[in-house]
Order: C-alpha cells, then structure tokens, then sequence
C-alpha cells in the first residue's frame, strides 16, 4: 500500500509525463509533443507540417454592412447597406453540451466520427455577413475543429488510420487537462482513386434565386466537372415544383456538355426535394459501379416544402437509400432561410458529409482540393470508444460529439450506424480530463472496467486510457477493431502549435455558445493565444481575424 501511494504521488508531482504506446515506451530522454499510434504502438515525431494553403477568404464577396445586436440575437437589424437577409428564418438542431462524467460512473466514452466542416463555413459567413454568430445552435465544435489541417502522421503500412494522441495543462480550466486525439488517414489523387459515377442533384427552386445560391452553386459545380477524367461518370438531377433530369451517364471528361448544363440552369418554383432524391438515386444505381465510388451530391439551403419536407421523413427516406451501397454529400448555401437541421439530417444518414459554401474559395477548397477526402470513401460506420483508467483520471468530458454519441453497447453492434471518413480526412477530438491529482469533486460509483477487472496485477498501471476504433470496409458489413493503449506518458509541458490552435477553437466555441464549463476561459484569453501562435496557412490567419472581428460585438 504504501509503495503504490509512493508510485501514485510522485507520477502526480509530474501530472503526466512525455508520450507512449503500452507496447514501445518511448525514449522519454526528450519531450515528444505528440505521438502516432500504430495499433497497439506508437512512434514520437516532431516534424513539422510542410502543408501551406493559400487565404481562405475574401471579404470582398461581402458587402460591408452595420449591425445593430438586440437582446434577440436572430433578430438582426442591418442599416445602411441594401442587402437584407432575416436569420430568425434558418433552422438548426439544438443540443445541450457534454457535461463532465465521473469514470467511476462510467469508464466509457463511445461517439460516432464525423467529419462534417459545414459549421465553420457557416460561421464564418455569419460573422462576415453581420459581424457577430446570432444563433448558438449553428456552433457545433467538432466541425469548427475538423475544419483544418493538422500535423498528424499517417497510418502504418497496412492499417488505414493513423491516430496522435497529446494532453496539455487546459487552458481554461487549472483543474483539468485537454487531451487532444487525431485520426488521419491517406489521401489519394482523385484522378487515380476508384471510377466514380456522381449524380448531381441541383435545387434550382424559387429560393436559391439569390447571387449567393445558384451562381455560386453553379461556380462551385464547374469547377468539379474540371476535375473529373473519362473514368467517371456524371448524371444531373435538378429539382423545383418537380424534378427533371437533363444530363444521364455523361464521361466525366465531357467537361464542356457538363458545364453547359451547370451554367444554363435557372432558378423557380416551389422544392420537391424528395422527388429529386428518389431519381437521382435511381439514376446512381442505373449507372452503379461495382467497387467504384458512387454518390449523389445533393446542393441546397435545404428549404424543402414539396412532398415530404419533415426532418424526420427525410430521415427515413435517406436511410433507406443508403442501403444502396450509394453515398451522399450535401453541399449548403445561401443566407437568410438555410435549413440547416435537415441538410446535416441528409448527410449524416446517407453514409456521407455535410460541407456549407459559402463563397468560391470555399467551394475550391470543397471539390478541389480536398476532393479525394469529400468524394472517396475509405472506411463507414467509424466509432471511437474511449475506456479510461480511474487510477490516474477520475473524470472526462467530451468537447463537442453532442449530436454523436453512442451508448456503450452500440460499438460492437455492427447494425449501428455512425460516420463514414474519406481518403485523407482527419478526426480531430478533444476531452477535458480530470486528473485524480484535481480537487474538482466527481461523483464516485463504483463500476466494471478494463483497468478496475485487472487492479490485482500491473497490466495496466501506465496507462491513462484506451482508444478503440471499430470501422468496416466501405464494402464490407462486418466490423474491423483497432486498439490504441495511451500511458502516462501522454502528458507534455510543450504542447504542439496544433494542440494550442485546435485549444483556441474550442475556447471560442464555447465563448460564443456561453458555456458553463469556460471557467476561466473568455474571447479575451481566446485573442491572447492566438496572438501567440505561428501561422502555416491562410485558413488559420482567417481564423484569428474571425475571433477579432467577433470580439467587437460580443464582449466578454
């Protein structure tokens, strides 16, 4: 007793020192900000990212408006400028956020991945459009977080993922620590992935008759068609009071008949979204290849009035047509009406993604260049399941995931769906971890797990937690596992610049939905680090300027 009281104070003097796998300590002569886990170990790297992208946006896609903020933040009034929009019309799903959970409670942490970006995009058309984020429920932290690039290694020969893993002091919070886990799998050249049979379907009804819908739709859809090769195969669906279909089987190196159909589309009518979906799935089935990549890609505001409109009848007719074997992507635009609600319902049961365009520069960096990672699949229903150990963390809460978790049973239950990650995508995840070390009080009960089963042997004493990772083939039904062991080593006094910017975000994110767990946190601290922070590209620059430009109107 008294020599695991010794091991216990002294490795708490150190909260948690340098960074592990259970199978190849690491060298812990050095601090390794980070480490890349390979099923069942892990290996230290340092580099740094050679990834450099250009500015991510432009305010000149913008007229400059004044704003004046009520007490009812949908309640926009905007003076001075012709351009009106009324946010109290956009829908959007509200989830309370994750609270902190007692591992003693439940050791267990289970969510779905996600890779959905739309939230950022959004965001940032809300401020460049009226300077601050009117709806809090638009905020949703893992896609602000999966936004971005991040210094990840790659997966190990043979595995498809590779997963990094860092905890840090939190920067909110002097009771907790943030645990910082990346997922990365291997990007791919479009132009030499799997054949590809894509039908676009194109709302072309009354609504998206505004410079930012169907011209930037039609912008956005060009650009694609630029990209595709004889090997790929184009169909186009459109849809108002009904649906048509003007284009059937095409090669995709027909660029110019693809963007002439693309360009002559006008905007009218009422939005039979259904409809639409019915036939452009038959159309993808028509043209199905066997072992390609077949996908509708849907684009919308998603205000869908014709036929069935619910969130939950598009629910139940999407989930039946995934069954296909066909993806979907859903691409958002436009201001004022956005149906957010049901774009992201579409999205995340039609075993695909969600990504909001909210300007050229977005749609370039959508569907060129990150279209490998948006387009091909390479692993569905991706689940994590995070089991952590009680004799070093008595608490966790996971940032963001709200509208994701799972219960604990559902990670081994193959008939559960959960989110689908395409060739060089990244899941970036965060959890506030509550050291035993804390004085933050945890509700104490007494439960089954891992490390307490095996508490009379040393199996696990260096280890903080356990990632699992379970996903299937993107043609198979039955479910692969992985397993990641983290130990104490988890813990660096020199987190990476990506574990600080990816802290940043998180940091906002709570700032602007009015969290109560930001303790010490506020837009102030938030301006501070970024202020500290080097920056390798213009997405992150663009960042900081939102942050500043929101801290004009919301004060802390």
């Amino acid at each position: 007793m008294r020599k695991r009281l010794l091991c216990m104070v002294v490795a708490l003097s150190l909260v948690f020192t340098g960074v592990a796998c259970s199978k190849k300590p690491e060298d812990n002569s050095k601090d390794n900000s980070k480490t890349n886990y390979t099923n069942g170990e892990s290996k230290s790297n340092d580099s740094t990212s050679d990834y450099k992208d250009s500015a991510a946006g432009d305010d000149s896609n913008y007229a400059p408006i004044e704003y004046e903020a009520t007490s009812n933040e949908c309640d926009v009034q905007v003076v001075g400028d012709d351009y009106y929009y009324d946010p109290s019309t956009e829908e959007y799903n509200s989830y309370p956020e994750n609270e902190f959970i007692a591992v003693s409670k439940e050791a267990l942490s289970t969510f779905s991945a996600d890779v959905d970006t739309a939230s950022y995009s959004n965001m940032r058309r809300m401020i460049n459009e009226s300077g601050y984020v009117y709806d809090a429920d638009a905020i949703r932290v893992e896609e602000l977080l999966n936004y971005f690039k991040y210094d990840y290694d790659g997966p190990e020969k043979g595995e498809p993922f590779g997963v990094n893993v860092q905890v840090g002091k939190c920067p909110w919070n002097q009771d907790t620590l943030l645990m910082m886990i990346g997922m990365q799998t291997e990007a791919i050249d479009f132009a030499e992935g799997p054949d590809s049979n894509l039908v676009f379907l194109l709302d072309v009804s009354g609504s998206m008759d505004e410079p930012n819908k169907l011209p930037l739709m039609q912008q956005a859809f060009s650009m694609l068609a630029e990209n595709l090769t004889s090997k790929d195969r184009v169909s186009i669906v459109t849809y108002a009071g009904e649906d048509a279909v003007i284009l059937q089987g095409a090669k995709g190196s027909e660029t110019n008949l693809i963007i002439d159909k693309i360009t002559n589309l006008e905007a009218g009518g009422s939005t039979a979204g259904s409809a639409g979906i019915q036939t452009a799935y038959e159309l993808a089935q028509r043209y199905f290849i066997k072992g390609g990549n077949n996908r509708v890609i849907l684009a919308t505001d998603g205000d869908l009035n014709v036929g069935l409109t619910t969130e939950y009848e598009l629910t139940e007719l999407i989930t039946q047509k995934r069954e296909s074997g066909i993806y979907l992507s859903v691409l958002g635009f436009g201001t004022g009406n956005i149906k957010d609600n049901k774009m992201e319902a579409l999205a995340d049961n039609g075993n695909g993604n969600y990504s909001y365009i909210d300007s050229v520069f977005e749609a370039k960096k959508v569907l060129v260049d990150e279209l490998g990672a948006n387009m091909v699949t390479v692993a569905k229903d991706v689940k994590f399941q995070v089991e952590f150990n009680p004799e070093w963390i008595k608490g966790y809460r996971l940032i963001g995931y709200e509208n994701r978790v799972l219960n604990a049973e559902d990670f081994d239950d193959d008939t559960k769906d959960a989110g689908e990650v395409g060739a060089g995508h990244s899941v970036t995840v965060l959890y506030e971890l509550v050291p035993v070390s804390s004085e933050m009080e945890m509700e104490e009960k007494t439960t089954g797990s891992r490390y307490q089963v095996s508490s009379t042997n040393n199996e696990y004493k260096n280890e903080l937690l356990n990632i699992q990772v379970r996903y299937k083939e993107p043609e198979e039904e039955k479910s692969k596992l992985l397993s990641y062991p983290v130990t104490l080593q988890a813990y660096t006094n020199k987190p990476s610049e990506d574990w600080k910017f990816a802290s940043c975000i998180a940091e906002f994110a709570m700032v602007l939905k009015d969290s109560p767990f930001l303790e010490e946190g506020s837009m102030k601290h938030v301006i501070k680090r970024l202020n500290e922070l080097e920056y390798r590209d213009g997405y992150r620059e663009e960042f900081k300027q939102l942050v500043n430009t929101t801290a004009k109107v919301k004060v802390d």
